[in-house]
């Protein structure tokens, strides 16, 4: 596995590699979910390659940067033992050239749900991607089902910008109680983490009550509003009945969703989503698999 910080390196090393191109983005302190996204790349691809860069531009101001938990030796170990052929980990103005004044904003999708509560991140979101793509020119881009508005999002932005790469969604890994595995996750405490399994416990008691015959989005966002109620460190932002490809709030029947919330526990928001429905995704993934 070859780690490159320049981007002149990283493009004379991608032009050796074998098509076609599979890159994983991450902003690092990788866990099984960024491996099964290496995984899902390595078996449609002849070649791999994945970006580690803490994106400034997607923090909001309440939003800690520095924070951010930072393993680059342990990132990589993980990397080459999926089996990655380059990555990439540049510095700040290796992305953000001085006196850079250009932004990808994509409308539409960007707003409601995290765009709401977190102004700016998808504008962020947007535009480091389109230049990772630019970076690395892969044929496709593989990206997890957990960040669902983040993935309508680039896929919109790849294709308003005819930008020639295929946005592959992976399905969420998840801890054996339902928890999605995130970075963010290490900022729990044990009772925080206990408490964070009410998130999969809420879609899952709105999904079996779809499953079960109730089509009203109303009702649904009732259920999931219930559920959390039950769970006293949990403080919802939101919880939303959606259609999962524009991301309007639905109203009245249901025929296909996504159910997502943000939900805050201790001083970590963490979100979640299902989709329920007609062409409804690949099932949810579990650590080890």
């Amino acid at each position: 596995m070859k780690v490159v910080r320049r981007l002149e390196e990283l493009r004379v090393l991608r032009a050796g590699l074998a098509e076609p191109l599979g890159l994983v983005p991450t902003m690092g302190y990788l866990h099984a979910g960024h491996a099964s996204l290496v995984r899902r790349a390595r078996a449609e691809c002849a070649s791999v390659a994945a970006s580690i860069f803490v994106n400034p531009t997607q923090f909001g101001l309440r939003e800690d940067l520095a924070a951010y938990p930072r393993d680059l030796p342990r990132d990589l170990a993980l990397l080459a033992a999926a089996g990655v052929d380059l990555v990439w980990t540049p510095e700040v103005e290796d992305v953000y050239p001085a006196g850079d004044q250009t932004w990808v904003t994509v409308e539409g999708v960007s707003r409601g749900l995290e765009g709401d509560r977190r102004p700016g991140h998808f504008r962020g979101v947007a535009t480091v991607v389109a230049k990772l793509l630019h970076a690395f020119q892969p044929q496709r881009a593989y990206f997890g089902q957990k960040d669902a508005q983040q993935a309508v999002v680039i896929r919109r932005m790849a294709r308003d910008l005819l930008i020639p790469v295929e946005i592959v969604v992976c399905p969420t890994v998840r801890e054996d109680d339902g928890l999605a595995l995130s970075s963010r996750n290490s900022y729990l405490s044990a009772e925080e983490r206990r408490a964070a399994t009410v998130l999969y416990r809420t879609l899952s008691a709105a999904s079996e009550a779809f499953g079960t015959g109730e089509r009203d989005a109303e009702p649904l966002r009732q259920i999931m509003r219930a559920a959390l109620s039950g769970e006293p460190l949990a403080h919802p932002h939101y919880v939303s009945v959606a259609d999962p490809e524009t991301l309007e709030e639905l109203q009245g029947e249901v025929v296909q969703a996504l159910l997502s919330m943000a939900v805050r526990i201790g001083a970590t928001t963490l979100i979640d989503n299902v989709v329920v429905g007609a062409q409804e995704g690949e099932e949810q993934v579990r650590a080890d698999g």
